[in-house]
């Protein structure tokens, strides 16, 4: 199937996707704030840059978008239908980066958390930030939502 716009509009569309301040991590951002808690945005000392880093409890937080990042089972975690090779090898060399970024957090001692776009969208900031301030002084080494 041929796409529904030009190469030249196609190419401007994909440019324009943000890999960081993206919705989700900015609805977050502000909720955790408001919380009165204090981070690092896309910390360059660290693998993976995370989006939130907590240097004072040393945990490290990444605000995936479901469709770059797979989210399993969710219905934002679609493959394209042209070139879908193409996507597959994209989508996994990405699922396989997080995964190796989050190990080596891990086992250099920072505590790890992933919280997915979708749960942002169902739940809203405010109630996402809960959790995380919950987590961030607790002794779980790993969080998701």
């Amino acid at each position: 199937m041929a796409d529904i716009v030009d190469a030249a509009s196609r190419s401007r569309m994909m440019a324009s996707i943000r890999g960081k301040d993206t919705k989700p991590e900015l609805t977050l951002r502000r909720a955790l704030h408001r919380r009165g808690l204090r981070y690092r945005l896309h910390w360059k000392k660290l693998p993976g840059r995370p989006d939130l880093v907590f240097p004072r409890f040393r945990a490290a937080l990444f605000v995936h978008g479901c469709f770059w990042h797979q989210h399993e089972g969710c219905r934002f975690a679609t493959t394209p239908a042209t070139r879908t090779e193409f996507w597959q090898a994209k989508f996994d060399a990405n699922v396989e980066r997080d995964r190796r970024n989050q190990c080596d957090l891990a086992n250099s001692g920072w505590k790890v958390g992933v919280v997915w776009e979708c749960s942002i969208r169902k739940r809203g900031g405010e109630a996402i930030a809960s959790e995380v301030n919950a987590w961030l002084p607790s002794d779980e080494k790993n969080f998701e939502i």
